[in-house]
């Protein structure tokens, strides 16, 4: 076999072959991040259910504004289902479509198929955030209860499991009897972090103030592996330190319980915004990837608050 030598070549393919090798690199040294980068962004997409349709409070302006808090950040995708009394029997969700359930939802009892679903979903790695009014919800159901941490109203008292609040450095469960579920006139309240380790927490000032709301006091429930992330002094209440902000384990699920959100005016206090936030990715994920907020952002001398259209996504 003749073996040919460089110089048996064309000499203009040689020129000629490196050029068009150089065209399709640099067409797929731009095109290939693009495509990845849209898949990650796809994938990282956080996908959350909301629940509401039935509520003591006004679920209607309440559920938007927390869609339009979370979108903001870009991070998350919110699909919402609206149960009305005449939807609940047929309200039947595929939960293992979503990362994590928000509930917004104070209403009629779910179906047993619904519930049993429902639970089985948590307890195998689903995830729930329950934001105000929906720890008043379900007041029959134990397993619900048990995922909430503490819930108040619809009969609740001792049956249900103790107060928890903080006193002298330390949290006591109090088995005394009495109704769960209370509060004072609207305030701005001071929140004070007590887990400052954990990931919700770890970004946020060690205090501040949220918006001005009812503050939820004399909370009951089973309070199994739960952890109490914040308390607030409830001024005009019990005058105890209440649970603000709950992490609960429930079989592989995490759930993230805060007792803010009153109503969308209050939703707009950055104090709520930010722990919504944070705890929903926390719930979803097991982390939280948002950055720091400083005291100047969350001040305790004033209760600060903005529109959801002034939140920066997410990096």
């Amino acid at each position: 076999m003749k073996t040919l030598s460089p110089a048996h070549f064309n000499a203009n393919k040689l020129i000629a072959l490196p050029k068009i090798l150089l065209k399709v690199l640099f067409a797929l040294a731009i095109v290939t991040p693009l495509c990845a980068e849209n898949e990650i962004n796809s994938k990282e997409k956080i996908s959350v259910l909301l629940i509401d349709g039935q509520n003591n409070h006004d679920w209607k302006a309440c559920s938007p504004t927390m869609i339009n808090i979370l979108e903001a950040t870009e991070r998350f995708k919110i699909e919402r289902a609206t149960v009305s009394k005449e939807e609940v029997a047929s309200f039947s969700p595929k939960w293992n479509n979503y990362d994590a359930v928000l509930t917004n939802y104070n209403g009629l009892p779910w179906t047993e198929k619904t519930k049993s679903t429902f639970e089985a979903y948590i307890k195998e790695g689903g995830n729930l955030v329950v934001v105000h009014a929906a720890d008043n919800s379900f007041p029959d159901w134990k397993e619900y209860n048990r995922m909430i941490g503490l819930g108040g109203w619809g009969g609740r008292n001792e049956k249900d499991g103790p107060y928890v609040y903080w006193k002298d450095g330390a949290f006591l469960r109090d088995d005394s009897p009495g109704k769960g579920g209370a509060h004072g006139k609207p305030l701005e309240y001071k929140v004070v972090v007590r887990d400052t380790n954990h990931p919700i927490t770890k970004g946020l000032p060690v205090e501040f103030l949220q918006a001005k709301e009812e503050l939820y006091d004399q909370l009951r429930g089973p309070a199994e592996n739960m952890n109490v992330l914040a308390t607030a002094l409830a001024t005009g209440g019990s005058e105890r330190h209440e649970p603000v902000l709950m992490t609960i384990t429930y079989g592989k699920g995490r759930i993230f319980h805060t007792v803010m959100g009153h109503d969308a005016k209050s939703m707009r206090g950055i104090a709520f915004q930010e722990t919504l936030i944070r705890g929903t990715e926390w719930a979803a994920t097991g982390e939280v990837t948002f950055p720091p907020v400083s005291s100047e952002e969350l001040p305790v001398d004033r209760a600060a608050s903005r529109h959801p259209d002034e939140i920066k996504p997410s990096k």
